[in-house]
């Protein structure tokens, strides 16, 4: 079979393996869809700072059982399925409290340890989760996109009769914004630069859609959702501009909530967090009731994927993906690698 390596910065081979068998425990997929993310473009140049070369990708992804090792139970050979793609220790104190997605020695596949970028992947069944008969394998391999934003909305108190602002309209903010209409958010606000992302959030049933290059932030908020501005605010951005805006808005005493991964160590205006006692709470990863709550929202038609995949690739044409991601960033949303077509 053909394995996908990165051997250095923006170099990728196929190295012709022997297709592996699954062990105890696991079962053998036949990968069909594999997600690129904005991690995987930080590793494509050189920039993720907690992976090294040579390593396969593949984290965001779907594909059929076509073999079961020994004592697997509650699958089936022909079965679609997904991936959680944490790799954990199973015995430190997260792992130990329900909050694995903390593990104190997390690795990810695709970052840390191999990826599924493979025509076949061997995988730990407890790591598996089943897609429902209508659920095709490109919304499968958006699942693990999909379950970020649930767990960041999952990270609120409430989110039912909220009025929400979501910062940054890229494929995570928006699927944020759309999870947290789809639990029962009164009013979303995304804002964003772009006005085509912007119009994928249109076209996703957000609420607001707020361009903060023509349009004053404050002004907007004041507008929309009047003297008591928004309940939660979710900084999905993830730059120093966003979490000032963040802070500088947000009404006293209320939440905000960072997803996006600070590329930059963060200049933030603290003083004002403290005088105005926000509670600055934060969301990592993802954990099964998150995958679990995604199918659902699709399921339901709560959350629409379609609108967010801007093109597809063969496998071997991974490289051409990124170039095409490099030189479409302004109109890129989510690209999707063909493993098997």
């Amino acid at each position: 079979m053909l394995q996908q390596v990165m051997t250095a910065p923006g170099v990728i081979v196929f190295n012709d393996i022997e297709k592996p068998r699954p062990g105890k425990g696991e079962v053998l997929l036949k990968m069909m869809k594999i997600g690129i993310c904005g991690s995987d473009i930080h590793v494509y140049h050189g920039k993720h700072p907690f992976t090294t070369y040579p390593v396969t990708q593949g984290h965001e992804v779907s594909g059929e059982i076509v073999e079961l090792g020994q004592d697997v139970t509650g699958f089936e050979v022909g079965q679609a399925v997904t991936i959680q793609p944490q790799v954990v220790c199973g015995k430190c104190h997260p792992c130990r409290n329900g909050k694995y997605n903390l593990c104190e020695e997390l690795a990810v596949m695709g970052f840390q340890t191999t990826g599924a970028a493979s025509e076949y992947f061997a995988i730990d069944a407890a790591k598996v989760t089943s897609l429902p008969k209508n659920m095709s394998y490109d919304e499968g391999a958006m699942l693990e996109p999909l379950a970020v934003g649930v767990h960041a909305v999952r990270r609120a108190e409430r989110i039912e009769g909220m009025n929400v602002i979501v910062l940054g309209a890229g494929s995570i903010g928006n699927l944020t914004a759309q999870v947290a209409k789809g639990l029962g958010a009164s009013k979303v606000m995304v804002t964003d630069l772009s006005e085509f992302r912007l119009e994928k959030a249109k076209d996703c049933g957000i609420d607001i859609c707020m361009n903060t290059a023509t349009t004053d932030l404050g002004e907007a908020i004041s507008e929309y959702f009047g003297p008591d501005k928004a309940d939660l605010i979710f900084d999905c951005a993830g730059n120093d501009i966003t979490i000032g805006q963040a802070i500088k808005y947000a009404r006293k005493g209320s939440t905000i909530i960072i997803v996006a991964v600070f590329e930059d160590m963060a200049r933030a205006d603290l003083a004002v967090a403290n005088d105005h006692e926000l509670c600055l709470n934060s969301s990592f990863m993802y954990r099964n009731e998150d995958y679990l709550e995604a199918i659902e929202l699709v399921n339901k038609k709560k959350v629409c994927l379609a609108p967010l995949m801007t093109k597809h690739f063969k496998f071997t044409e991974y490289k051409q993906a990124y170039e095409f991601i490099d030189n479409n960033r302004e109109t890129t949303m989510k690209v999707i690698i063909n493993v098997h077509d």
